[in-house]
């Protein structure tokens, strides 16, 4: 029995214990404590009390409550997959603690003083769905075989999203947002439809990688693989844009187009591929903008967002957004001594620009360095792996943080129209927190050596 559990445990007290993760796991902890202790004394001048006196230890609930989460999974980690990547996790870890951290700093002067604490809920219901991803991958052939099924229940999430919006209309948005029961728990299909994607692009791709990259047909000037090999993947992208075509939002369909070129580009390396098909969405990009009102009117609030007439009105929150950018300068006007409040939807599509108010062009290019380092870490998981579904679904998925955080960071900064993508880890909200945990989950598993 006592060498039963060694064999079980054996990772924790031996060598291959997880030291690089255990220690890099000290930034979000600090982050999260040192920014809490900053609000509550911030909080502590703004109120007439004895300012000599500590916060009490209570207060410390939310940074203690991540950090016990984070340490939980590092240890489960530890069990389940000890010589798998150990700088993802930590990575995600930061980026949770900053969005924890923001959520609770908006929360009160946006009259939603629980902000802070259902964030921090959903970042250890995350946590555990990525600790449970990763146990559940152990054998990724049950996930590779049913690439069909997983691309049909993504896309049925998002029709039936569709369905029950009880309209249409081409001058107006429709929202991604699934409700659930009586109580009202809603989520965004979208979240689970970018995975579903994922791994049917790289089940589809590897099967037929050798096809693609011959294109032995010919038509005119160029060269494409048989139709029965290409149509598949073009029907499958067709149906997700076709369904985000009633939705309305850009920032998706660039989202999911994005993954695709990137898979496809690892899968055939064929540059032609990418030229083509950045040609026909550019097109169907024009059409779709000359038939809905609604783009045309985005794109004009863009260009015209310092008009006086549309700076008060549709233009309000771009313009807002790029004053909270200059307000902060270089470093910021200091965690809880901004007014980020101001900024429409300021901890969820513009939580980039709240933050940046408060921590400056320094703190902006901080968080952009941890998604650079998330998404290089993706690539070294995707040039490492053992075979051809695991180097493109890592591709993929890493693909997709990359694509969300350069569409959501443009449309803050007025160089492309505002999307409904989300800040990975730090915008508010469940599904995107649970969503990219399984994520960070699978791209564990994927860096496994003998996965």
């Amino acid at each position: 029995m006592r060498n039963l559990r060694r064999a079980q445990f054996g990772g924790i007290a031996g060598r291959g214990y997880r030291w690089t993760e255990m220690w890099l796991l000290v930034l979000p902890a600090a982050f999260m404590l040192v920014g809490l202790l900053t609000l509550l004394s911030v909080n502590n001048l703004a109120t007439p009390v004895d300012h000599n006196k500590l916060p009490p230890l209570d207060a410390f609930t939310p940074a203690f409550g991540l950090i016990a989460a984070l340490v939980g999974a590092h240890l489960l980690l530890t069990i389940i997959a000890p010589d798998a990547d150990q700088t993802i996790l930590p990575l995600a870890g930061t980026l949770s603690s900053i969005g924890v951290i923001m959520s609770l700093r908006l929360g009160p002067d946006l009259n939603q003083p629980t902000l802070g604490t259902k964030q921090l809920v959903w970042v250890i219901v995350g946590l555990a769905f990525c600790i449970a991803t990763v146990k559940a991958t152990q054998d990724l052939r049950w996930i590779r075989n049913f690439k069909y099924t997983w691309a049909a229940v993504g896309i049925a999430l998002v029709g039936v999203t569709l369905v029950r919006a009880h309209s249409f209309s081409t001058n107006a948005p429709s929202r991604d947002v699934l409700s659930i029961g009586p109580g009202g728990l809603s989520f965004q299909p979208s979240e689970i439809l970018k995975i579903c994607l994922v791994v049917f692009f790289a089940g589809y791709l590897s099967e037929n990688r050798e096809m693609l990259a011959s294109a032995s047909y010919r038509l005119g000037p160029l060269r494409l693989p048989p139709v029965k090999h290409l149509g598949p993947l073009i029907a499958m992208l067709g149906i997700a844009l076709l369904i985000f075509v009633g939705v309305r939002e850009l920032g998706l369909a660039i989202l999911i187009f994005g993954l695709f070129l990137s898979m496809l580009y690892v899968a055939s390396n064929r540059p032609m591929y990418v030229v083509v098909s950045i040609f026909i969405f550019a097109l169907g990009a024009f059409i779709l903008y000359q038939i809905f009102p609604y783009a045309r009117a985005r794109v004009a609030i863009v260009g015209n967002a310092f008009d006086p007439n549309v700076a008060l009105d549709q233009g309000y929150q771009i313009v807002q957004g790029l004053i909270a950018f200059g307000t902060g300068g270089v470093f910021g006007s200091g965690l809880g001594l901004g007014k980020p409040y101001v900024v429409p939807a300021s901890n969820t599509d513009f939580v980039a620009a709240s933050f940046g108010e408060e921590f400056g062009f320094a703190g902006v290019l901080a968080v952009f360095g941890l998604f650079m380092l998330l998404v290089y870490r993706g690539m070294h998981i995707a040039v490492n792996a053992r075979d051809s579904f695991n180097q493109l679904m890592a591709v993929g998925l890493t693909a997709g943080f990359a694509l969300q955080t350069l569409v959501i960071l443009a449309g803050n900064l007025k160089i492309m129209p505002l999307t409904g993508v989300p800040l990975p880890f730090i915008a508010y909200g469940g599904s995107s927190v649970v969503a990219n945990f399984i994520i960070i989950g699978l791209m564990i598993r994927l860096s496994q050596r003998n996965t």
